[in-house]
C-alpha cells in the first residue's frame, strides 16, 4: 500500500549493510550511541522519521553474522569514496526508542539482528556511562531512489545529517504489512519482557 507522509529533511547515517536489511524486512531495529563527532553527546532521537542514509567507511565484515557478511560486499559494489551524489531508498517512522544499560538485556536480542555479539557488545560498552538506544523502525522503501549531491556534511562519523538540497517526495511503500510489522515488534519486545 502506498503511503504518503510528511517527510522530514534529515536522514541517519546507518551502515548500508543494515540499512540494505531494513529495506529487505530483514530486520525492524538498529543501535546507536552516537557516531564519534557528537562524542561530547548522548544519543538523541532529533526526529521521529527520517530517511536511511547508507554509510560505508565503517562497516566491519567480522562484525556481521555470517549470512550478512557477502550482502555488505554487496552493498559496496555501487559506492565509490568519490561518489558525487548518495543514494536514499529507505525512509523511517522510530516506533520506539529503548534504552538499554546491560548485557543480559542485550543478549536477549540476539537472534534478532544481523550483528555478531561483539558488535553489539562493543556498541553498548563504549561510552559505558551512556545507554544504547534501539530504534524499533518501520521502514518504507521509496518507489524512486533519492540521488541527493554529496555534500561534506554528509561524511564522517555522525549519526544524523540534514539534507541541504531539495529533494523530491517519492511515494513509498512499507517493507511489511502492518501485521508483520506488529508481529516483529512483539518478537523485540517479548524478548526484553514487555
Amino acid at each position: 500500500m502506498e503511503r504518503q507522509i510528511s517527510r522530514e529533511a534529515i536522514a541517519l547515517k546507518e551502515w548500508a549493510v543494515s540499512v540494505k536489511a531494513l529495506q529487505e524486512g530483514k530486520q525492524i531495529l538498529v543501535m546507536r550511541k552516537g557516531g564519534i563527532i557528537e562524542e561530547t553527546r548522548d544519543f538523541r532521537l532529533l526526529s521521529q522519521s527520517f530517511y536511511l542514509m547508507p554509510a560505508y567507511e565503517h562497516q566491519r565484515k567480522e562484525l556481521l553474522k555470517e549470512p550478512f557478511q557477502e550482502e555488505m560486499d554487496e552493498t559496496l559494489k555501487e559506492w565509490s569514496p568519490e561518489a558525487d551524489t548518495i543514494k536514499l531508498e529507505a525512509y523511517a517512522e522510530a516506533v520506539q526508542d529503548i534504552e538499554i544499560n546491560d548485557q543480559e538485556t542485550l543478549d536477549k536480542l540476539r537472534e534478532l539482528h544481523i550483528w555478531t555479539d561483539t558488535f553489539a557488545e562493543e556498541r553498548l560498552k563504549w561510552k559505558r556511562k551512556k545507554p544504547l538506544h534501539l530504534l524499533i523502525l518501520k521502514v518504507y522503501k521509496l518507489e524512486e531512489p533519492i540521488l541527493a549531491p554529496m555534500r561534506p556534511a554528509y561524511t564522517g562519523c555522525k549519526s544524523w545529517v540534514s539534507l541541504e538540497d531539495p529533494v523530491a517526495e517519492p511515494a513509498m511503500k512499507p517493507v511489511m504489512t502492518d501485521e508483520r510489522f506488529e508481529e516483529e515488534k512483539r518478537r523485540i519486545l517479548s524478548a526484553l519482557g514487555r
